[in-house]
């Protein structure tokens, strides 16, 4: 894995998460905050574990800290307090990922699981499971999504890197 094909991937996840966050805004209080059968509740719940997972990866990664906890959703009782926060962390992500050269992604990354056990991971295993991760619950936030008449739309990496290859603006 290369620092290129990385930062795709992450070009790609954003683009993907930012599709979601226009969507969701079409929700009321009540649609966003509603207990459902996802797999962490309701839609900001998803959302806030989304963004929990990229920044404590990427504290794991970047700055050799394991944080103990995920964020707790209910520091974000508005989709505008998420989007706030998501923006802030995907600035760090981004600069973090471009700033990484092929050598740094095959190297071992040592951290512990939030539940105190010590583990150690390849950091591009790490970041392309970040990207993953994020797909499978944006997954779940579109059904959501389109269940309430608010569709994301098709989320697919192959429309993004359609897009990319010609030259649109992602």
């Amino acid at each position: 894995m290369n620092t290129a094909e990385i930062v795709t991937l992450y070009e790609y996840n954003y683009w993907a998460t930012q599709r979601i966050l226009r969507a969701a805004r079409g929700l009321t209080e009540t649609e966003f905050l509603a207990p459902t059968a996802l797999s962490w509740g309701s839609v900001r719940d998803v959302l806030a574990h989304t963004l929990s997972a990229e920044w404590i990866w990427r504290t794991r990664c970047q700055e050799g800290r394991s944080p103990a906890a995920l964020l707790d959703p209910a520091e974000f009782p508005t989709l505008d307090a998420l989007v706030e926060r998501w923006t802030v962390e995907e600035q760090a992500m981004r600069a973090y990922v471009a700033s990484l050269d092929s050598a740094t992604l095959a190297q071992p990354i040592a951290y512990r699981s939030t539940g105190g056990r010590s583990l150690s991971n390849t950091l591009w295993h790490i970041l392309v499971h970040v990207v993953n991760h994020g797909t499978q619950h944006r997954a779940e936030v579109a059904h959501v999504l389109t269940s309430y008449g608010h569709s994301p739309g098709d989320i697919d990496m192959i429309l993004f890197a359609r897009e990319l290859d010609a030259g649109q603006p992602v």
